[in-house]
């Protein structure tokens, strides 16, 4: 009898959890509170006080091939940086093709997740959930969490004096869906993040000014990169990624702070960081400073009933509202705390997904993290490995980390180190030896272009027959997006996408 695996969550990791569970043919059911799929990515007029939410305008910054899944392909017409409108088509696209839709229970909240009486034994949960207002309760063999990391809105007041004077509007960015309702305010957004970007850019179109205020500063980078190619594209490459584990860190550093300071003085936009960290998308923000739409300034020192000071002594009087970009918390509130604990936003985790105190390794937490990358392939690699263990394959790791605590150094880092890092626990990386020796031409793409999720699905569990041709036309498809327009020359530039060696690349950042 096939093993029942709980998903919570029917999200961007959510979904692919939910292929992979009948990919391994395990019985899930996906419990979801809302009324349709897509999580984060599904743009609602109304904010609701469970959820994160994104504004209208919300376009994702990694590029169509590097965060679609593995074995579907997004459409080659759709752009290369998608509107969420054009996300959220895919993922209605991607449950109708695997016909996921019967397995998803919307409108039920999970309430609980405890561990059966003989856990220590079978590795089972008993789910309670709520749905219409009635309450039901299930044992499930296995249980993938798939709620992310936008959970609770982080909002530090108690960090500024004097905010509990301001007369003026406070607000988190989840709050924030349309610009024109702050036509000709003065608005202060905290957060030098990419919410706290796009939304100032979003806002400096509309409102009178715009004053960006940041701790630490940022590193500035385009989504259009080398030869008008999406920038992970162009920099993501397994050997560009090689060079990076070669070249003294220095060196990088100094490279790439050249690199983007060529194309704007940090410095002189404010924007310089007090160290070196990883970059912000931000393709107009030079362009709305440079025209006075945003004013760069540093962090919040206090407030006044109409002002905020900042701690360089400098003040913005009649300010209307103050817009934190702070970020969120995440927590798991239908788990006991001796099965997860989360604290100061960190929680231990075997490789992101198991935690290693637990008896047996029957509950995987997918997409809680935040790569520098698009975080769907990691999503269905976590996905892929959790439902083989589930399936008493690929679980020879737990007898070794149990009761170790195990934590991650930290949750954002480079990309391609870890999906290959999970590619290798399911035995799915491919091998570049032996693909310079029996297809030179997939093996030349494969380490000189950029690592797009269909590498994954080229060998090992869950191979699939199309991914040497996804891997092979993928210029093509970047390319499709964009010449709506052929202009006849004598070499097509579908042929030049960028493969030089190009120690400057942002990914070098640390």
């Amino acid at each position: 009898m096939a093993k029942r695996v709980a998903v919570i969550g029917a999200g961007a990791s959510g979904l692919t959890a939910l292929k992979c569970c009948l990919d391994e043919g395990l019985q899930p059911t996906c419990f979801e509170r809302s009324e349709d799929i897509g999580g984060l990515w599904r743009f609602q007029e109304c904010d609701t006080d469970w959820k994160a939410s994104i504004y209208k305008s919300v376009t994702i910054n990694t590029s169509k091939e590097m965060m679609g899944y593995s074995d579907f392909p997004i459409p080659e017409d759709y752009p290369n940086y998608m509107h969420n409108s054009k996300v959220m088509d895919y993922f209605r696209m991607y449950i109708k093709h695997f016909d996921l839709l019967q397995y998803i229970r919307f409108k039920t909240s999970v309430l609980s997740i405890r561990k059966c009486s003989d856990f220590s034994t079978t590795g089972q949960w008993d789910v309670v959930t709520e749905t219409d207002g009635k309450q039901n309760s299930a044992i499930f063999d296995a249980i993938l969490v798939c709620t992310g990391h936008h959970i609770d809105p982080y909002l530090p007041l108690e960090c500024f004096p004097g905010v509990e004077k301001f007369k003026g509007k406070i607000m988190h960015s989840r709050e924030y869906k349309y610009p024109e309702e702050f036509r000709d305010k003065r608005m202060v957004v905290v957060g030098l993040g990419n919410s706290g970007v796009d939304i100032s850019l979003d806002l400096s179109h509309t409102t009178k000014q715009v004053f960006l205020s940041t701790r630490t500063g940022a590193w500035v980078v385009n989504r259009v990169s080398d030869n008008g190619f999406p920038l992970d594209v162009v920099h993501f490459t397994r050997f560009k990624n090689m060079l990076r584990h070669i070249i003294p860190l220095y060196l990088m550093n100094r490279w790439g702070e050249n690199k983007l300071n060529a194309r704007f003085n940090h410095e002189n936009y404010g924007l310089k960081p007090k160290f070196s960290k990883y970059p912000i998308v931000g393709d107009d923000l030079p362009n709305a400073i440079v025209s006075g739409r945003v004013l760069m300034k540093p962090n919040v020192k206090e407030f006044t009933d109409t002002a905020v000071i900042f701690v360089d002594g400098s003040r913005e009087e009649n300010i209307d509202v103050v817009l934190f970009a702070t970020g969120y918390n995440f927590s798991f509130p239908f788990l006991e705390e001796n099965v997860l604990r989360v604290s100061n936003n960190r929680v231990p985790l075997y490789k992101f997904v198991f935690p290693p105190h637990l008896e047996k390794p029957t509950l995987a937490i997918i997409g809680l993290l935040q790569p520098l990358g698009a975080i769907m392939p990691i999503a269905e690699l976590q996905a892929r490995w959790a439902t083989r263990v589930f399936k008493g394959k690929k679980n020879n790791w737990h007898d070794k980390v149990i009761n170790r605590g195990v934590y991650p150094s930290e949750s954002l880092f480079q990309y391609i180190d870890h999906v290959d890092e999970l590619a290798s626990l399911l035995s799915v990386k491919p091998n570049l030896l032996f693909l310079f020796l029996t297809d030179p031409k997939l093996a030349l793409e494969v380490l000189f272009g950029p690592c797009t999720p269909a590498q994954f699905r080229l060998t090992g569990p869950g191979k699939w027959d199309g991914a040497r041709k996804s891997i092979l036309t993928q210029r093509q498809r970047i390319l499709k997006a964009t010449k709506t327009r052929v202009v006849q020359r004598e070499q097509s530039s579908a042929k030049n996408l960028p493969q030089s060696i190009d120690c400057g690349s942002f990914i070098f950042l640390k």
